[in-house]
């Protein structure tokens, strides 16, 4: 992936990021809402090797479904 996850702070950075393509974006957030990047001992968390801190999977979620809305922008972080 020539996009690192650990280069965003959290999922909505990626939703929200003005010069990467949908694809892409998709293509990162999935790989943070995979279940490899599950904290051990706590599945709702999420911290993909490189990250200072875990995140909710249900942030990522999010983050996935803003792509979905008519701007593709999406809702502020929660």
């Amino acid at each position: 992936m020539s996009q690192p996850v650990s280069r965003y702070l959290h999922p909505i950075d990626v939703a929200h990021h003005p010069s990467l393509e949908p694809e892409v974006k998709r293509a990162i957030l999935a790989h943070w809402a995979s279940d490899r990047a599950a904290v051990e001992g706590k599945p709702a968390l999420r911290k993909p090797p490189g990250m200072r801190r875990a995140v909710p999977v249900d942030d990522v979620r999010a983050a996935l479904r803003s792509l979905d809305t008519p701007s593709g922008a999406g809702s502020a972080r929660q």
